[in-house]
């Protein structure tokens, strides 16, 4: 049964300002056994989609087809179930990422072990599979990817022609895969938009190589990173026992820069993402304290490196206390900071408020890294966060699994159960730039458009040539990073290669003074 929180009235809510976000209300679905939320993503009608996967067959899940199912769910705004849909077959399905797509449907990723009921064309053991879904949930397509040994997606994300690009781990060295260095690689394929392998990529070592994250790069692209234990094939510079590995690829998948991170004991990124600037935001975990790493609290500690866009370092973070805490997942905020959510154990050092044995984390850094608050949720129990997004009002959506009955939880049915939190903004009063309009010709446009922001008002003191430059991002209205680049006020911008639709583009001057408006590429 669908619990939901919902907050108070605006004449019963306190003046008083805090800096921590609130739970404005909470979801938890499931059944007796084990359900385990991944992904989450805002929706553009305001609503939100959860990924993950269910074994239980009672409670919320309606029918369970084998051992697991990729369990997909939609929330409106305010919390309420729209719909929710298992896929699988009589074995082993586990989702672990969910996007909307431009044709307002779902591109779901994970892996399979069947080859029934809604499976088909798997290549043997264990397969990379994808859903493409419609709007309400229904199976447009089905994709199997791999050979006859063990090869999953971890993570997908949509690109800029309208396709695909998919990490994962693969040991297979046939079917659709070619290239293994050894043992385990990290497996990269684009795909087409009805799910066709355009390329695929094997990279790593002789050793234990697992890709988790990718990221598609303003100048066509992608970021990959997960871990290895490799020393030689693509990887050099391993400092240690396990590394935390960055790939930057061109847009055919050919290995411009890598770079091993870590120290001398296990370190992981689970997530990287594109910052605004053209750098890179590593997150993971780590239990090094030397190296590339300093600051352990103790055990695990999240770990957050930024790098610039040639893959140097430009600073690190390590956050936790003396017990296991495991970064999962973390986003750039429109400050320019980060929101970043985990497991925590620990009820010391940087982490304060933890409810009993393992919480769900949520930590909310400047741009330069350092905490700016922090909160624990959870119950007596466990509670993990695992995916982390800001939503159109400023505020947090965060996916993962509940076991407590008590604290911030309640409404379980058994083992884990989906757990789904959206926190309000943050209420302490920020001083954001005021946006204005961006003047964009010709609109609509099928190649280049041009665009300049007002000169400076006479009453406003400034440095000569303020207007100047100005820092491009380009989105699609789910407010999807697409783009980024500097240019010079007046200049033109090359749109060829964006599929026809409306777009965002959003102007900042060097001295934050913020300009914006759309823009339709047409055919």
């Amino acid at each position: 049964m669908l619990k939901s929180i919902f907050p108070l009235p605006l004449f019963l809510i306190s003046a008083t300002l805090f800096a921590q976000p609130n739970i404005q209300w909470q979801s938890v679905l499931g059944g007796s056994i084990n359900d385990e939320a991944r992904s989450v993503e805002q929706t553009s009608d305001g609503g939100y989609v959860v990924a993950g996967f269910t074994v239980s067959d009672d409670g919320d899940v309606a029918v369970n087809y084998g051992f697991s199912d990729f369990w997909v769910i939609k929330f409106d705004s305010l919390g309420a179930l729209q719909w929710r849909k298992n896929f699988g077959g009589s074995s082993f399905e586990a989702a672990y990422a969910i996007k909307q797509t431009t044709d307002g449907g779902y591109i779901v990723a994970g892996y399979t072990e069947s080859n029934d009921i809604d499976v088909s064309g798997n290549h043997g053991q264990e397969d990379a599979w994808l859903l493409k879904l419609d709007s309400i949930g229904n199976i447009l397509w089905q994709k199997c990817l791999g050979g006859s040994k063990w090869d999953e997606a971890k993570d997908i994300q949509l690109t800029i022609d309208g396709g695909y690009i998919l990490i994962g781990r693969s040991s297979s060295t046939d079917g659709d895969v070619t290239g293994n260095n050894g043992s385990l690689d990290y497996w990269v394929v684009k795909l087409s938009a009805s799910g066709q392998i355009e390329w695929q990529k094997s990279f790593g070592g002789s050793d234990y190589d697992f890709g988790y994250t990718v990221f598609p790069t303003s100048d066509g692209g992608y970021i990959v990173a997960g871990e290895s234990q490799s020393t030689d094939g693509d990887i050099t510079g391993n400092p240690g026992g396990l590394a935390a590995w960055v790939i930057k690829l061109n847009f055919e998948g050919k290995i411009e820069w890598q770079k091993a991170l870590g120290g001398s004991l296990l370190d992981r990124a689970n997530e990287v993402i594109q910052t605004r600037e053209g750098g890179y935001m590593v997150f993971g975990q780590t239990n090094s304290d030397d190296g590339d790493v300093s600051g352990n609290h103790g055990g695990y500690d999240f770990w957050a490196v930024k790098l610039s866009a040639a893959g140097e370092i430009e600073w690190q973070k390590t956050m936790g206390g003396s017990s296991e805490d495991y970064g999962q997942s973390i986003q750039q905020t429109k400050d320019g900071g980060y929101v970043a959510t985990g497991i925590v154990n620990s009820n010391n050092g940087d982490v304060t408020g933890n409810h009993g044995s393992t919480d769900m984390w949520v930590v909310k850094l400047t741009e330069g890294g350092e905490i700016e608050w922090q909160k624990a949720f959870g119950g007596t129990s466990a509670e993990r966060g695992f995916s982390i997004k800001q939503t159109s009002d400023n505020g947090y959506i965060v996916a993962g699994d509940a076991w407590s009955n008590n604290g911030d939880v309640y409404g379980v049915h058994g083992k884990t159960d989906f757990w789904i939190l959206k926190l309000s903004p943050e209420t302490t009063p920020t001083s954001s730039p005021i946006t204005q309009t961006l003047n964009i010709y010709p609109n609509p446009a099928s190649h280049f458009i041009n665009l300049s922001v007002p000169s400076l008002r006479a009453e406003v003191s400034t440095e000569a040539g303020e207007d100047s430059i100005l820092t491009l991002r380009i989105t699609d209205l789910l407010g999807r990073d697409l783009r980024g680049q500097i240019i010079s006020n007046g200049s033109n911008v090359n749109i060829a290669t964006l599929p026809h639709g409306l777009y965002i583009l959003t102007a900042t001057t060097a001295s934050g003074r913020v300009f914006s408006g759309k823009f339709k590429k047409q055919e």
